[in-house]
């Protein structure tokens, strides 16, 4: 029995925000202070960093559970299948619905009851929930979905990545550019023969690192409100993730039973151009191996940090051919990782 990847779909939202569209915002210090540079100059920083030259916010009339709806859409019509047969809905996302202009996050009921209402879903069978896993939720979802399958208790499951970011940022943070929208979506059915997933991995580092990732005040001390906004130790997470996502893809791969020669692509999640170049490297390297041309799909240049929706996205570009050089084949082997707030990390071994 094999748990395949049937239908694949995303949703990237059409209004784009450059980096020049930051020039004129007041950035500061967590402490209050201002930086001793020019806005030029921090823009210019921070793409060599990350990589983001731009990124995608959804439109004022729409939330998280829309985009998750219009990926869910897309995957069921790729894999052919009728949404009614579906047995679970799972989507991952952190900070619910939250309307443009709303300090709240509205996540009764869940995302996932919310896109069975809009797929008009009536099979009260189909089970819905939300998973809550920081930016690793969607392969989290996925790593569930298949364990599901794999004991009988489903043959179709379909799995969502989802978040507005935009909407629970602080402007006045640096570290807003880094963050965007979008929503990716994948179908599981089970399948006979190989391949599929042949693997996971998962962890939450939680007794020193639990707050690397947290909700905190704006850094503009007059903010009179309560309101908070997505905050992270920069710093920390770099180091964090450069000790422990490279173990985890290594024990992984180690339990699929594939090798390092294998490894035909990587997709990880785009949270920062550097950070992810830094994580393969070190992941070849544990295997005494030079990174191979092409290995690595990047969509973070101009796509941003989508957080859970950033793997699906870029899976889905690739397999329609939207990212230039990049392509799968049938019987590819590839690894999904993550790392994200929790602190979590985790990762898949799948035979395309």
């Amino acid at each position: 029995m094999s748990i395949m990847i049937t239908g694949v779909g995303s949703f990237i939202p059409n209004l784009k925000r450059k980096n020049s569209d930051f020039l004129k915002h007041e950035f500061l210090n967590i402490d209050g202070s201002g930086f001793p540079h020019a806005n030029e100059v921090t823009i210019e920083k921070f793409k060599a960093i990350t990589g983001i030259e731009e990124r995608r916010y959804l439109e004022e009339e729409l939330t998280t559970s829309d985009m998750a709806t219009v990926a869910a859409q897309k995957a069921i019509e790729d894999a052919g299948i009728d949404p009614e047969t579906l047995d679970y809905i799972i989507v991952a996302h952190n900070y619910g619905d939250v309307k443009h202009g709303s300090v709240q996050s509205d996540a009764v009921p869940s995302l996932a009851t919310r896109v069975k209402h809009n797929l008009r879903i009536k099979n009260p069978s189909c089970v819905g929930y939300d998973v809550l896993f920081g930016c690793p939720g969607w392969i989290e979802a996925v790593i569930q979905a298949q364990a599901f399958m794999r004991c009988g208790m489903a043959k179709k499951c379909l799995v969502i990545g989802a978040e507005a970011l935009s909407r629970v940022v602080d402007k006045y943070d640096r570290d807003s550019m880094i963050f965007s929208d979008g929503a990716g979506a994948t179908v599981l059915e089970v399948a006979e023969g190989d391949g599929g997933i042949l693997a996971h991995q998962s962890a939450t580092f939680a007794y020193q690192e639990a707050h690397h990732i947290y909700f905190g005040k704006s850094n503009r001390a007059e903010e009179k409100d309560d309101t908070r906004f997505i905050k992270m130790n920069g710093r920390k997470i770099y180091e964090f993730a450069l000790t422990h996502v490279p173990t985890a893809m290594k024990t992984c791969l180690e339990k699929s039973g594939k090798t390092i020669d294998d490894v035909k692509k990587i997709f990880i999640h785009q949270a920062n151009e550097k950070m992810d170049d830094a994580i393969v490297a070190r992941f070849y390297k544990l295997h005494k191996r030079p990174v191979p041309p092409n290995v690595m799909p990047m969509s973070i240049q101009e796509l941003g940090n989508s957080s859970v929706a950033t793997v699906p996205t870029l899976l889905d570009l690739v397999r329609r051919g939207e990212i230039k050089d990049q392509k799968l084949s049938k019987g590819d082997v590839i690894i999904l990782a993550s790392v994200g707030a929790g602190m979590n990390i985790n990762a898949v071994v799948y035979q395309y």
